[in-house]
């Protein structure tokens, strides 16, 4: 169980993130096109899963606009934004922004992503949706990295981020 805060208060999540040096765990999450799509989709690519509570929030869109940006590259990766909202809303935020390099996902059919992630909060004014976090994998679906960001309204490290994301092999 991971401590974060939003605003300096204290919330639980129902777990810990997947350790690194052991492999993801396999999920199911919802494109905008409302096709699922899972681990096997991404064979031979390195992951990066950018994970927050809502697209809907200053930082959660700040972060999916950061990650467009700067984590496209190398060829061999995919970012994969998470979150609760329904893909509708992912579909809507990503055409208005012209966000066209990472791939929105919704749990909203997945029971098991923040139990399996360690992402769930299960207090708080927030309970029952993602905290922040970033999970960056190899090609072959081992965790090489990750970020339980300790105040929700603060965002992720991306300089390490991208800097793990941008090494060939670890």
């Amino acid at each position: 169980m991971a401590a974060i805060t939003l605003h300096g208060q204290h919330i639980s999540t129902i777990g810990s993130l997947p350790p690194v040096g052991l492999k993801i765990p396999e999920f199911l999450l919802t494109k905008t096109d409302l096709s699922d799509v899972g681990l096997h989709d991404f064979a031979g690519k390195r992951m990066v899963f950018n994970i927050f509570p809502s697209i809907d929030t200053a930082v959660c869109s700040a972060s999916v606009r950061r990650f467009n940006k700067d984590a496209s590259s190398p060829a061999d990766s995919v970012v994969l934004c998470v979150s609760q909202d329904l893909p509708f809303a992912h579909s809507r935020f990503c055409g208005a922004e012209g966000i066209d390099k990472v791939i929105p996902l919704s749990a909203f059919r997945s029971k098991s992503f923040g139990a399996s992630y360690g992402v769930m909060m299960v207090d708080g004014p927030m309970a029952g949706l993602f905290s922040r976090a970033v999970i960056i994998t190899d090609a072959d679906g081992w965790v090489l990295y990750t970020e339980q960001v300790p105040e929700i309204a603060q965002e992720p490290d991306y300089k390490t981020a991208f800097t793990v994301l941008k090494k060939r092999r670890l």
